[in-house]
């Protein structure tokens, strides 16, 4: 498909190529989100988000949450993944599906979600590289407020870099993006992977901010993916990305000096008295208590 016929099939809202590129206007999401990839898109948030609430249920036990074995905790990234982070993404999809075809659609969501999960695969070391260096450093009793408010107060930081504003900048308006990518499948998916990576560093400090309050937390899980949301597809985002620096900043503040008193924060700790075991240490159990004479 030449790139004459991908840009006609395009709404009229969205920004033309020029000779010198592609004029960095956002997407009008009532016009992008159009076609039938968005038809197989959508239910597959719906499902992504039933899953993460049934597996994520009764497991948030704060700052610091134990990531488990990677398979498990890989099994949840993909699927919390793909709810938070594939409605923002609905735009771009649309667009590759108008440019490309609905197959390389789904190819290309298929990159995207790889970059992600190679971005919880570096996370996941990254916190067992920290436990295995120094086991207290995480303890929440000893240094565990301070170091969950320093994270949130780098998140709000990094929100106003100029790596972040390009982020935004291109997670916003990747027309330009999707009509120089490689042809064919394999192009889509890799293409894919490259709007993942940028996207990843868009969300960075809303993801840093997330560990540092509890990656198990559904609360903070919906806050942070409604702020993507609105980050990235909605009118003022770029205004409300800089906002919310101020927000980070300040929660930071708040968690380092009174933890207890920050609404929907899970004090580590003192959930194992008041929630059911997740469910794969209740089948550990199970299995255990199976194998005694």
């Amino acid at each position: 498909m030449g790139a004459n016929t991908a840009i006609a099939r395009l709404p009229p809202c969205l920004p033309r190529p020029t000779v010198l590129g592609v004029v960095a206007e956002p997407i009008h999401p009532a016009s992008a989100l159009r076609g039938r990839s968005l038809v197989v898109l959508l239910p597959a948030v719906v499902v992504a988000w039933i899953v993460t609430l049934q597996r994520m249920r009764g497991m948030d036990a704060g700052p610091g949450t134990d990531l488990g074995a990677l398979g498990w905790y890989l099994g949840i990234w993909v699927t919390m993944t793909a709810a938070m982070m594939l409605p923002s993404a609905a735009p771009a999809v649309s667009l590759c599906a108008r440019a490309r075809g609905d197959a390389q659609a789904c190819a290309f969501v298929g990159g995207y979600l790889i970059a992600w999960t190679l971005y919880g695969l570096a996370a996941y070391a990254v916190y067992r590289g920290i436990r295995a260096a120094s086991p207290s450093f995480l303890a929440w009793d000893e240094h565990g407020p301070w170091v969950a408010g320093g994270a949130l107060a780098a998140a709000g930081v990094y929100q106003l870099t100029p790596l972040k504003s390009a982020c935004l900048r291109h997670c916003r308006s990747p027309l330009h993006f999707l009509l120089r990518g490689r042809i064919g499948a394999l192009g889509a998916v890799w293409m894919g992977i490259e709007h993942g990576a940028i996207c990843v560093g868009c969300c960075l400090g809303l993801m840093l901010a997330l560990f540092a309050l509890g990656v198990m937390s559904l609360f903070w899980m919906g806050a942070a993916g409604v702020a993507i949301l609105i980050e990235k597809s909605m009118p003022g985002g770029e205004a409300f990305a800089r906002a919310l620096a101020l927000v980070l900043v300040g929660l930071g503040i708040w968690v380092a000096a009174a933890p207890g008193s920050v609404p929907r924060l899970t004090q580590p700790g003192e959930m194992q008295m008041h929630e059911p075991m997740p469910a794969h240490e209740h089948m550990d159990a199970n299995m255990g208590m199976e194998m005694q004479p």
